[in-house]
């Protein structure tokens, strides 16, 4: 069966501040590997084959205060996924703080190969709904994501990252969104997890254009989290986070994903044909 990976950070790790780059260190035997990949294209792909995937998401994001990726983060991004296109589609980010005109600037990603954009509330400190407290910036990023046919994903749960800020990421802030901007592809990132599991299968029904990943869930507990995921299965993309704290390893977290009691018909779904639609090679 392919699989398609929706979530994973391969990142220009010199671009980190010191600290939460140790965070991605800390009990990790393996970074010299993940230093490799993360500079190396090539060996990523092969890492890719090994673990039997077909393709994946590789999500990056503006965030100087917390994470340090200044707005040069995308045309990295950018330039690594040039290494195979059809394979690695790249996420980038807009802030609106750290560009003279966010709409033209989405337009500019979408030119340079940026297949999807990333909001990560808890990590760039605004609530993906400020644009209705007028904040016009963020509403040209979702007006020209949606002309650009440009998926975002809005990181919803907990960040356990110095300086993250929690608040913003309850996915019940990403319904105006849905709301306001009705072609706009949304994908919440995590399902909210740990919290606010309910709230994210909530919105995921509601509207016909949200759909979640599964990615930093632990596999074994999805049914727990969402007891009722046949029911969202057209509207569910997998994903690992690898590799992000607690997510040792990606092929550990696709064999126990496959051992999850789950149709093959949601199985196959979830493991590629949902993302397979939003992101068409």
């Amino acid at each position: 069966m392919p699989i398609i990976d929706i979530h994973i950070h391969i990142q220009p790790l010199h671009m980190f501040k010191p600290h939460a780059l140790e965070l991605i260190k800390r009990g990790r035997k393996n970074f010299d590997f993940i230093e490799k990949v993360s500079s190396d294209p090539a060996a990523f792909l092969k890492f890719l084959d090994d673990c039997g995937i077909e393709r994946a998401g590789l999500i990056n994001y503006v965030s100087p205060e917390v994470i340090g990726f200044p707005p040069e983060v995308n045309d990295w991004i950018a330039n690594y996924c040039k290494a195979d296109p059809k394979r690695l589609l790249a996420f980038g980010s807009v802030h609106p703080k750290y560009v003279a005109d966010a709409g033209a600037e989405v337009d500019r990603l979408k030119k340079i190969g940026i297949r999807g954009l990333k909001i990560h509330p808890s990590h760039q400190v605004f609530s993906p709904n400020a644009y209705r407290d007028g904040w016009g910036p963020l509403a040209a990023i979702y007006d020209r994501a949606a002309a650009n046919s440009m998926p975002v994903m809005i990181h919803t749960g907990t960040s356990i990252f110095p300086g993250a800020r929690n608040l913003h990421a309850q996915p019940m802030l990403a319904d105006d969104v849905c709301i306001d901007y009705p072609n706009l592809v949304v994908i919440l990132a995590h399902g909210g997890r740990p919290l606010w599991m309910n709230e994210a299968f909530f919105l995921v029904r509601r509207h016909k254009n949200m759909y979640m990943d599964i990615s930093g869930i632990p596999p074994q507990k999805l049914l727990e989290y969402f007891p009722r995921l046949e029911e969202i299965a057209d509207k569910v993309l997998f994903g690992t986070d690898w590799p992000g704290p607690g997510v040792p390893d990606v092929r550990g977290n696709i064999d126990k994903f496959m051992a999850v009691p789950l149709s093959d018909a949601a199985r196959q779904k979830i493991l590629y044909d949902n993302a397979a639609k939003l992101f068409p090679v």
